[in-house]
């Protein structure tokens, strides 16, 4: 089903794009490309088994007068874990070397439709910028649109995105970075780290945008050493679920249906997390266009929680009595090797609808659901 209401008419200025909408159309970018108020950034990113380079593409073929924003290079320097979310010092710099100012409508785009673009949306609402949209099917939705692209970066825009990243670099090893045109207002509620770990009393109802066989931990992650799997009390929602075949975000009603369906209400908080922190950015896209503008992402994600040999994990698949859930797994143990003794809980839900928790001394008990 094609997206609706997915982007202002074509004569509005970008002062009068509603924040409460996350998304623009290609025609409406396309009717205000040169406006001086915006930005349009190029911010594909893939996942590491497509073996695809981003910015080798941009190169190739990229919306006339886009930049290219590094999601790996504007990056937190302090951790081993993928492009997380650099300070606020550190997203300053980047964007500054870029270009961006606080007065600017940001328009972002990936290469796939409907992917990356959506983490850099969330950086930049977390750093207190509103004024940021992504485009509505992205790169493929504009070249299917007819629109032209333009098929060689100039040396500007590759030199900006360099700049970028070593601004960013600088400002980890204590540097000064000069001039500083875009100011952040840190956002605090909309970021959440691994302290924040919402087990005690579940207060957010915690969704996961991983595919089902990853959150069950029946495939493999496409991170080497990471284990498949996902956190004790979260529900699968796949990002995929959000868009249309082509790639365009799915009108309210449809949105709405489709968290409906996994039991999430739209009237309790809720928070999302996925592999890295990516495409969870998806999923709260989909829950602004609802109204839901205050969603967190777990910023670490899957691939934080799994690496914490001390924190608790989940896989699910499905044997005879039912639904069969397997707590605290050793990491190195695949799910068809698992013994019940291998297990701290274990959770059989029976088609009937009786849950049976058996705990490491094997002693049941039957509780309704």
């Amino acid at each position: 089903m094609a997206s609706t209401g997915a982007g202002p008419k074509a004569n509005y200025a970008t002062s009068s794009i509603s924040t409460d909408e996350p998304v623009v159309s290609v025609d409406w970018l396309h009717a205000n490309l040169r406006g001086a108020d915006i930005k349009v950034l190029d911010a594909s990113w893939y996942m590491p088994h497509e073996q695809r380079n981003p910015i080798q593409e941009y190169q190739v073929a990229h919306i006339p007068g886009a930049l290219f924003f590094d999601l790996d290079g504007i990056s937190d320097r302090k951790t081993n874990l993928p492009h997380m979310l650099p300070s606020e010092e550190a997203f300053a710099a980047g964007c500054s070397a870029l270009g961006i100012e606080n007065k600017d409508g940001v328009v972002v785009y990936d290469g796939k439709g409907l992917f990356s673009a959506a983490r850099v949306w969330w950086m930049f609402r977390v750093f207190g910028h509103d004024k940021v949209w992504v485009l509505d099917g992205g790169l493929p939705k504009w070249r299917a649109s007819g629109y032209d692209v333009e098929s060689s970066a100039s040396s500007d825009a590759i030199l900006k995105a360099s700049l970028a990243s070593e601004a960013v670099e600088k400002i980890y090893r204590g540097q000064t970075i000069t001039p500083i045109t875009f100011q952040t207002k840190f956002q605090s509620h909309l970021v959440w780290g691994l302290d924040q770990k919402n087990m005690a009393d579940r207060t957010y109802q915690h969704i996961d945008a991983r595919a089902k066989a990853r959150f069950d931990g029946t495939a493999p992650e496409p991170r080497k050493g990471i284990p498949s799997g996902h956190i004790p009390g979260s529900k699968c929602v796949p990002f995929p679920e959000m868009f249309d075949s082509s790639q365009t975000l799915l009108p309210a009603e449809e949105l709405k249906k489709r968290f409906e369906q996994e039991g999430i209400s739209l009237d309790s908080p809720i928070m999302a997390s996925c592999g890295t922190g990516v495409t969870a950015c998806i999923l709260t896209l989909g829950l602004h266009r609802l109204g839901k503008a205050d969603v967190p992402i777990y910023d670490g994600s899957w691939t934080e929680w799994a690496t914490e040999p001390d924190l608790p994990m989940m896989k699910t698949r499905t044997g005879a009595n039912g639904l069969f859930s397997i707590w605290n797994l050793q990491q190195t143990q695949s799910l068809t090797d698992v013994k019940e003794s291998d297990a701290v809980l274990l959770h059989y839900f029976s088609r009937n609808g009786t849950r049976l928790d058996i705990n490491k001394n094997h002693t049941a008990m039957e509780t309704s659901l």
